[in-house]
């Protein structure tokens, strides 16, 4: 029963994320939310996994805090750097 509300709200935080782009932080919460949902369906199933019963998703938790730490410096220095986190208005080409 819950399988079909985890990858509801999975596709839901991926509809934002590819239709409300607009900012950085807007897509970096997006990519937070799929990984959190990941992570719920991770510790919702533990039987099915080859490793210990909680060593993936923790890994896995470990692996999101350390993505999420880098997209916030990144976001931060591109607000420096041009002004503004607006998707938009950044050019990957530029140096």
């Amino acid at each position: 029963m819950k399988t079909p509300l985890l990858i509801l709200t999975f596709s839901t935080i991926f509809a934002g994320l590819s239709f409300h782009r607009m900012h950085l932080l807007s897509a970096l919460l997006c990519l937070e939310g799929m990984m959190l949902v990941i992570f719920v369906g991770l510790c919702l199933w533990p039987n099915q996994l080859s490793a210990a019963p909680f060593t993936v998703p923790l890994i896995m938790l470990t692996m999101s805090a350390c993505e999420a730490g880098l997209g916030l410096s990144l976001m931060v220095a591109t607000a420096r750097s041009h002004g503004t986190d607006n998707l938009k208005t950044l050019n990957l080409l530029q140096c």
